[in-house]
């Protein structure tokens, strides 16, 4: 008996291991919300202290200044505990996502700084106790994530030692905390051009965060701006495995095209392995591709052959199927909104407006609504849902871990009633054995099409 329980756990570990290669590729997962919970908590800062709470504020608009060195602290005792131990940090400012192209611009950008985290009592700034969790030198970029635990920790700060490369100079940034202790699931990081540089900001107009807020109040997502004006695809490529390095972001979405079709100076072919290389690289980190059509342009040098580069997309799209999220169609939807193009290829700020709301519409049924097709089992009313163990609505690893749990611990993990019903699914009809949680994996794996419940 022992050894057939070593031998049906270590089979659950494989399955496990395997199930997560899957589940970490499809596109179509179930988002846990990571809620921005720093809105509003007491803020601090040593030179500036009265522009402080502009960090944490409602409005992307207004900003905390600060001159280096110089910190911004957020007393965040007043949240519950289990909402806090691990969290992102994630600063705003308006520069350019990264120093590279034409119009590449540094302005009170934070350059050297250091993410820390304090267990103080709340309710007093303490002066000292700081532990350093992250240091940051050189920063070129315009906003940065960063994943910190603080399991017994009741502050944070920003504590910048230089802006825009230099001590006395001015910081400006909006500063974020938002609960990732369920895992990070609602991050994105949105890769582009001038389009979606001026587009993706979030202190211009409404964000992402904010419409995909306003369509299910779970959810205020984690957004990095990563447009950068005036460049193309083999930019996105020769940068992108250094951008992934320094972000925890889930979501990546790849909004290149518009400077390659302009003047056909990119060959299709290489427009199509460059995007496919972007592709890779996000998929390699585990993380998930997002790709819209380049938009619709009235200027005859960009749209001339813009079709033919919009195809490469849609090759992308049958090729990857549910690896990758489509993103908005902003071919289609500017080619009727063409008064909403400043010049004909940049809209104007009503029609980024119009793209921020697109995006998260859009993202709202891609993502946030589509069950994993790993956890859709047919309702029996008499026998309740085959294989959900823990009476939570779905099947998942879970589920299968809860079965082993109990098999090993039964004075502990007891499953009794409608769950001890639907945890027996190998289709023997001998009670609850390890057999099911293996029966439970293989399913998730799309190695069997349906659960044998048998009564």
């Amino acid at each position: 008996m022992k050894r057939l329980m070593k031998n049906t756990v270590s089979a659950i570990s494989s399955c496990a291991i395997a199930l997560s290669c899957t589940v970490g590729m499809s596109a179509f997962a179930d988002v846990t919300p990571n809620p921005v919970i720093s809105r509003g908590c007491p803020a601090y800062s040593g030179a500036n202290p009265a522009t402080a709470s502009a960090a944490n504020d409602e409005h992307y608009f207004s900003f905390w200044t600060g001159t280096a060195p110089d910190y911004l602290a957020y007393d965040l005792s007043g949240v519950p505990e289990a909402k806090r131990s691990k969290v992102i940090a994630v600063w705003y400012n308006t520069s350019a996502y990264d120093k590279i192209g034409p119009y590449s611009n540094q302005n009170m950008e934070p350059t050297d700084y250091t993410i820390e985290v304090n267990s103080a009592e709340g309710g007093k700034y303490p002066e000292d106790g700081w532990k350093v969790v992250e240091t940051v030198k050189d920063n070129v970029h315009g906003s940065r994530q960063h994943a910190v635990d603080m399991k017994g920790y009741n502050w944070i700060r920003l504590n910048v030692a230089k802006a825009d490369g230099k001590t006395g100079s001015n910081a400006q940034v909006n500063f974020d905390i938002h609960n990732v202790s369920d895992g990070i699931s609602d991050s994105w990081l949105f890769l582009g051009d001038s389009i979606t540089a001026g587009g993706m900001n979030n202190c211009y107009g409404t964000g992402f965060a904010t419409f995909v807020n306003r369509l299910d109040s779970n959810y205020f997502p984690i957004q990095e701006n990563g447009g950068i004006g005036g460049i193309k695809s083999e930019d996105g490529k020769a940068n992108i495995d250094r951008w992934l390095d320094i972000s925890p972001a889930k979501y990546v979405s790849i909004a290149y095209g518009t400077n390659d079709a302009w003047g056909s100076n990119t060959p299709f072919e290489t427009y199509y392995s460059n995007t496919k290389y972007m592709i890779d690289a996000v998929i390699a980190k585990g993380k998930i591709p997002v790709l819209p059509t380049i938009p619709f342009s009235t200027n005859e040098d960009v749209a001339k052959d813009l079709v033919k580069y919009n195809d490469q997309i849609r090759k992308l799209y049958d090729e990857y199927g549910d690896k990758l999220v489509k993103g908005p169609d902003f071919y289609e939807f500017f080619s009727k909104h063409t008064d909403h193009l400043s010049d004909g290829v940049h809209p104007d700020s009503e029609g980024y407006e119009m793209m921020r709301e697109l995006w998260a519409k859009t993202m709202f049924d891609n993502v946030y609504s589509v069950k994993s097709a790993e956890t859709t089992v047919p309702v029996s009313e008499k026998k309740g849902l085959p294989g959900d163990s823990n009476l939570d609505g779905q099947v998942d690893l879970s589920d299968a871990v809860l079965i082993m749990q109990s098999l090993a611990n039964p004075d502990k993990y007891k499953l009794e009633g409608q769950a001890l019903d639907n945890a027996d699914v190998d289709g023997s009809n001998d009670g609850v054995t390890g057999n099911d949680a293996l029966t439970i994996q293989k399913y998730l794996l799309k190695l069997i099409n349906e659960l044998p419940y048998k009564k």
